[in-house]
């Protein structure tokens, strides 16, 4: 038997069905939960809008302003798995509040920051910090409510987790446009104090109880496990995130990595090498945690839960949702900002609506899902998801005024708020409480994962759309030559639509001259038509998961957990 077989302990209390029915559920706990969830949430999202002003302010290249950004992404999903298995065998609340003040400390170490090396080895310290405080808030969720207050508690768990990443480009607008591109780190000081001293007071400490003496530490024994899933993580998300920069497949620019150099001469690109490499540890990882488990031993994840049809087809669900979702906030904020004209602050401001619909549809989650089940409450919000996607697609024309669509994206993020937190109720809705923070530690690597492929996939989109519509827009004006429109094409496309905003403010003073207005207004035209396509996929990736979730409710009624 494995760690699975374990009873799931509160300190102070006892967990039998009867005592879990007759306590009062913690909800001061869950806003606590939640506070630190949006804390580490916030920060995957908050930093994009501000790499310029970091660029101007601590003179860092190119390659470590990407870095600065996945970097973050990279370490949180390679130690979600071993950091969730942490908090179920030592304390899920204590594991939490000491990510807490690693991710505090991270973050003033990110505002201090004067080189780009400080700065990415502080957005390191941030990423680990993350890891531990992530799983622990859903895994304590689920340990603590039952019954009718689960849903509850998992649609505000779920608003807060969406409306955080929605909020986090506005806020970063706001501070990068106002007290400095540092606040963006610093607001996570009081934030993290107030999480450090409420959960102190509020949460309720769970972990599993131990099968015999050396349990509680004995998930260390798997250091093959750790190590696996830790590296296989981490080369798989680099190389869904990296693909666009480093190519596909030959080599776009040199990747310097301490003493890795990848030269760009290379017959291959570091991605292919990096996501093979990846998915064979990951496969390694499996059969390690399977032969463990046959023989008794403790694993940092039990492969069997994946048998639970909730579990498995849920997670595919999620993975392939995330993608959808996070193709969304990928490619809006470009269009925002190089085709519409705004400023970071006015994109920002146009995507933060996303929160509004978000935290309406959090709060109704179980009334709707009382009336629907949680597998139909996840379906209409991914529904509402595909239209207000569609919708704005639609708005996405230089005739149309933008703020129209700040309506369609609160339609989008009411959907947010529905499937987001329901799906991740019915995800775990099958796995036993003992082994809640493994299974939310899986869950949220397999959400991460999903991040990087949407980001990956849309990108690459992206560039394929803009190679395909931006010469046609460029052959239409007089005056540019083949050559001209290669360069025009190759500048638009490598720096993702940022080169237009440079053409625009430099009107007919530019490189250009006269041309410069035309030339402007076609590459607009043209990026404007690369990114509906780009958010077009992002549609049929949210449909694809539409029709998988289609399954997992079908999982969960015959479990009967589609019922709250």
């Amino acid at each position: 038997m494995t760690g699975s077989t374990s009873m799931d302990v509160k300190k102070g209390s006892q967990t039998g069905s009867q005592g879990s029915q007759e306590a009062a559920p913690p909800w001061r706990a869950l806003w606590v939960l939640a506070l630190g969830l949006a804390m580490i949430v916030l920060d995957s999202s908050i930093v994009n809008v501000s790499i310029p002003s970091i660029i101007a302010a601590i003179h860092i290249n190119l390659a470590q302003a990407q870095w600065v950004t996945a970097l973050y992404s990279i370490v949180l999903a390679a130690l979600l798995l071993p950091s969730g298995r942490l908090g179920d065998m030592i304390g899920r609340k204590w594991i939490l509040q000491v990510g807490t003040v690693i991710f505090v400390l991270g973050s003033v170490f990110a505002a201090s920051a004067s080189s780009g090396t400080l700065l990415l080895l502080a957005r390191l310290v941030q990423g680990i910090g993350g890891s531990l405080v992530m799983p622990s808030t859903l895994s304590t969720v689920s340990a603590t409510f039952r019954g009718r207050h689960r849903a509850t508690a998992f649609g505000i768990w779920g608003a807060v987790m969406s409306s955080a990443a929605a909020v986090g480009p506005f806020l970063g607008g706001v501070f990068t446009s106002t007290i400095g591109w540092r606040w963006i780190f610093l607001v996570n000081l009081p934030l993290g104090l107030i999480v450090l001293v409420t959960s102190a007071v509020f949460v309720p400490e769970t972990k599993s109880a131990p099968r015999q003496a050396g349990d509680r530490w004995g998930m260390l024994a798997d250091w093959k496990g750790i190590l696996l899933s830790a590296l296989g993580s981490a080369l798989v998300v680099f190389a869904l995130i990296e693909g666009q920069t480093y190519g596909w497949w030959h080599p776009r620019a040199a990747l310097e990595l301490g003493p890795l150099h990848w030269s760009v001469s290379a017959p291959l690109s570091p991605v292919p090498v990096s996501l093979i490499l990846g998915l064979a540890l990951l496969a390694a990882f499996a059969l390690t945690e399977l032969v463990r488990a046959r023989r008794g031993r403790l694993v940092i994840l039990d492969v069997s839960m994946f048998a639970i049809g909730t579990f498995g087809w849920g997670n595919l669900t999620a993975a392939i949702v995330n993608a959808g979702q996070f193709a969304v906030m990928f490619i809006l904020p470009l269009y925002l900002i190089n085709a519409r004209g705004l400023s970071p602050l006015g994109a920002g401001s146009i995507l933060g609506v996303m929160a509004l619909g978000s935290v309406v549809s959090g709060g109704l989650a179980r009334v709707v899902s009382a009336r629907l089940g949680a597998g139909g409450t996840v379906q209409t919000g991914l529904l509402m998801e595909i239209v207000g996607v569609a919708l704005s697609i639609l708005l996405m024309r230089g005739s149309v005024p933008v703020w129209p669509m700040a309506l369609t994206l609160i339609i989008y993020g009411a959907g947010l708020g529905f499937a987001s937190a329901q799906l991740t109720s019915l995800v775990l809705s099958g796995v036993p409480v003992a082994q809640s923070g493994q299974a939310s530690a899986t869950q949220s690597t397999i959400r991460q994962w999903g991040t990087a492929l949407g980001a990956a996939v849309s990108g690459s989109v992206l560039s394929l759309a803009l190679s395909l519509v931006l010469p046609r827009h460029l052959t239409a004006l007089k005056g540019i030559s083949a050559r001209m429109a290669d360069g025009l094409v190759r500048s638009v496309q490598s720096s993702a639509g940022n080169a237009i905003v440079g053409l625009r403010a430099e009107g007919t003073r530019g490189r250009l001259g006269a041309l410069g207005p035309q030339v402007t207004k076609a590459l607009t035209a043209g990026f404007t038509q690369g990114a509906q396509w780009a958010m077009g996929f992002a549609v049929l990736l949210l449909l694809l998961g539409l029709v998988a979730s289609v399954l997992v409710r079908r999982a969960a009624s015959k479990a009967g957990a589609d019922k709250v």
